[in-house]
């Protein structure tokens, strides 16, 4: 089960507006058709519509989805709580067809439309889950996986104590780790053209940027091999005290820093 119908399902446990108490839909097939191109539907049409493009989201059956949550939300009252849910689900039904920037559009006018709705900060959640999914290579330009971290961070602070907020926490985590491999993978390549000053740039932002992130002691093992390349010894002492400190399962990868005897005076 993909990750979009675990989400999918979970939303699903919220009361639908429309659903007769949480009783399952009716079937695309038991449930009454309502034309297409019907003017000013009855609000009776308008629950048995809304029903029907329900039972497709949970089926997946993206594009009977969209083109029953298009018709749907254009038949909806102003200010019918129902709205938030069929944007939002309008969302999972785009980005089930691969349409990620118009998914993101659709979750973002829920948290932005709606923010007091309870369904905002998922919304939001999603929007930073669309644009990380488009950064899957980290060797790539970083624009979507900035905005996806921007997107979280803006889901922490409008949003701070809701479980969709703790669940931000967790992608930031991860997209830290794949913008600190980025740099380094960068720093590798001008240490293999021997431009170890660009290399040395790229090796320190890892560290200071993303101190807590899993290549970092990597990192720091190849700025003792760039500082010694350059006789930097200072600034080799510095560095091994460093790894000494806080990353010393490290040092036993390799002999690139002095004996700890020699390294503490």
């Amino acid at each position: 089960m993909t990750r979009f119908h675990l989400l999918l399902l979970a939303v699903g446990t919220l009361p639908l507006a429309g659903c007769g108490g949480g009783r399952p839909p009716e079937s695309a097939e038991t449930s009454p058709a309502v034309p297409a191109q019907a003017e000013g539907a009855s609000p009776q049409e308008v629950d048995s519509l809304y029903r029907l493009a329900q039972s497709y989201v949970r089926r997946g059956k993206w594009g009977d989805a969209i083109e029953h949550l298009e018709r749907v939300l254009l038949e909806f009252s102003p200010g019918d709580s129902r709205i938030p849910q069929a944007r939002y689900f309008l969302g999972e039904a785009t980005l089930g067809i691969g349409s990620h920037l118009e998914a993101a559009r659709e979750f973002r006018r829920v948290s932005d439309e709606t923010p007091n709705d309870r369904l905002a900060p998922e919304a939001l959640l999603r929007v930073g889950d669309v644009y990380a999914d488009l950064w899957r290579r980290p060797e790539l330009d970083p624009s979507y996986g900035q905005t996806a971290l921007a997107t979280y961070q803006e889901l922490l602070n409008r949003y701070a104590s809701t479980p969709a907020a703790a669940r931000a926490q967790a992608r930031i985590r991860d997209l830290q780790e794949r913008f600190a491999y980025k740099e380094y993978r960068a720093a590798l390549y001008y240490f293999k053209l021997k431009a170890y000053d660009s290399a040395i740039l790229y090796l320190k932002d890892v560290v200071a940027t993303y101190p807590r992130a899993s290549i970092a002691p990597d990192a720091l093992l190849k700025l003792v091999e760039a500082y010694r390349r350059l006789g930097y010894q200072e600034d080799v002492q510095e560095t091994c005290d460093y790894l000494r400190r806080f990353h010393g399962a490290a040092l036993r990868r390799g002999s690139l820093c002095p004996t700890d005897t020699a390294g503490t005076s």
